[in-house]
């Protein structure tokens, strides 16, 4: 302490209580995930990450380790006054709140993109000397802290594994044509997808002049749309391309395997699981594999559902879903009508944890309650945790996971199970690989959501993996040394 304040003033003086200022309860950090969260892949894994370690490490420093370790601040004189902060705080000192959230941000961005982590270092550790050089907390502070908010980044991944930036396997390779300039694509365009919807269209025209492109029309079955239009084009079209999110890539996706088409798929929209599981992350990656004819034979998910009139059939890509999710998802829609739309899904999800009403179903040949159950096109990982990486695209089989509802605090003990990564051997989750899955209803109708798009309603639900279904355009991986 006595060292830092013989250090001759200098404008460093001001910047560093400014900064120290402007991490007040983490502002800086927030500011700094928003500008990562709007960039797709590793920067919005790496904001996510590092608010959730930064939200951790303050409520144990300041909720836990405050008040069980009180210690006395330095006192203001130990600062030249040019340096003090005009309000200064009057918590515990020890350990410090500051160096806590800047260890844990910049940790768990490291862990989602090094190379941003390097970057944010040395903001990090000028926000915790700070602390130090404007005379609210003592060098042992700003360690502790520190440690407290790396270990907090790092236990992240006990229940949040990190996601491998690699690509899904499969052996299956696909016999497609080599297309030139988008020649013989039929591409379709979702304008509204995205967080900010920003039409595609000019840049695939870019790269591809020859294209035909069909814009998805609101409140219109895309399916329907592109079949008529196919049939319109009888015998000119080769291969199908989307640009748009998850939802669009299965309604064309189900289109193309009917028709037998290769699907060439553009990455936009909110979320592009599918594409990132395929390591397609930009249009060029797309072009490379039409021009050069590469492509994969992927599975794909079905499900038929029946409905008090008739059965619908429904295919997805990468996940099914009854209970809780098509009920966020439907709430969701009518709160953004009036609001942005990732706000509006934090508060569809909270309302909807809030208000759930579980399902009586026949699963397995058993009776039980359920709160949710998931279905995945291929097989998850970890199996012990909330899934989040699919790591062949050719397993022929489900991933199917339920929560139940029938077990004394079923909810608190998933929630329990899920902090100590102990799910798989929870009495209350279960996990299973299966061909297929039949599941009953037994009060009532409810609504199933496929790859995120709310789908009819229907008591009776029956899934199944097509193996080697799709073709997908998709470049060969870069030779190995």
């Amino acid at each position: 302490m006595r060292y830092s304040a013989a250090l001759p003033h200098s404008p460093a003086d001001t910047a560093l209580t400014r900064l120290s200022r402007f991490a007040d309860k983490g502002k800086l950090w927030w500011l700094i995930a928003a500008a990562f969260a709007v960039r797709k892949g590793p920067p919005r894994r790496a904001a996510l990450r590092g608010i959730a370690a930064l939200v951790s490490a303050s409520a144990l420093a300041n909720l836990v380790g405050k008040p069980l370790l009180p210690r006395r601040r330095p006192a203001a004189e130990v600062v030249p006054e040019p340096r003090r902060l005009h309000i200064r705080p009057t918590s515990s000192s020890f350990p410090s709140g500051h160096a806590a959230s800047a260890a844990a941000f910049v940790t768990a961005t490291a862990l989602e993109a090094p190379r941003l982590g390097v970057v944010l270092a040395p903001l990090g550790a000028a926000v915790a000397y700070s602390r130090v050089h404007t005379g609210v907390h003592w060098p042992s502070d700003i360690g502790a802290g520190a440690i407290l908010g790396v270990l907090t980044a790092l236990a992240t991944r006990h229940w949040w594994p990190l996601h491998p930036d690699s690509r899904a396997d499969t052996t299956h390779p696909a016999d497609v044509p080599e297309l030139h300039d988008g020649e013989h694509i039929l591409t379709v365009v979702n304008r509204s997808s995205g967080i900010t919807p920003d039409d595609p269209t000019p840049a695939i025209r870019r790269r591809w002049p020859r294209t035909v492109f069909l814009h998805a029309e609101p409140g219109v079955d895309l399916r329907l749309q592109l079949t008529e239009e196919l049939r319109r084009r009888a015998g000119h079209i080769r291969a199908l391309g989307v640009a748009g999110g998850d939802g669009t890539v299965a309604a064309v996706a189900s289109v193309a395997a009917e028709y037998g088409l290769p699907l060439a798929l553009i990455p936009t929209g909110t979320l592009n699981h599918f594409a990132r599981d395929l390591g397609i992350r930009q249009l060029a990656d797309t072009d490379t594999a039409t021009r050069t004819g590469s492509a994969v034979g992927i599975d794909l998910g079905e499900v038929e559902i029946d409905t008090d009139h008739r059965t619908i059939h429904r295919r997805f890509v990468n996940t099914a879903s009854l209970g809780g999710y098509p009920e966020m998802v439907r709430l969701r829609e009518t709160i953004e009508r009036r609001h942005p739309k990732w706000p509006s899904a934090i508060v569809a999800m909270v309302r909807t944890l809030r208000h759930a009403r579980p399902l009586h179903v026949r699963i397995l040949g058993e009776d039980m309650l359920v709160w949710m159950l998931f279905v995945g096109n291929g097989t998850y990982t970890p199996k012990e945790v909330i899934p989040s990486h699919r790591p062949a695209l050719d397993t022929g089989l489900l991933d199917v996971r339920y929560l139940r509802a029938d077990k004394r605090y079923s909810r608190t003990r998933f929630l329990l199970a899920v902090i100590t990564n102990t799910l798989g051997t929870s009495h209350v989750y279960t996990q299973r690989d299966l061909l297929a899955l039949d599941v009953t209803l037994l009060d009532g109708n409810r609504r199933i959501a496929t790859d995120g798009e709310v789908g009819p309603l229907g008591n009776r639900f029956r899934f199944r993996a097509r193996p080697s279904t799709l073709s997908v355009y998709r470049p060969r991986p870069p030779p190995t040394a």
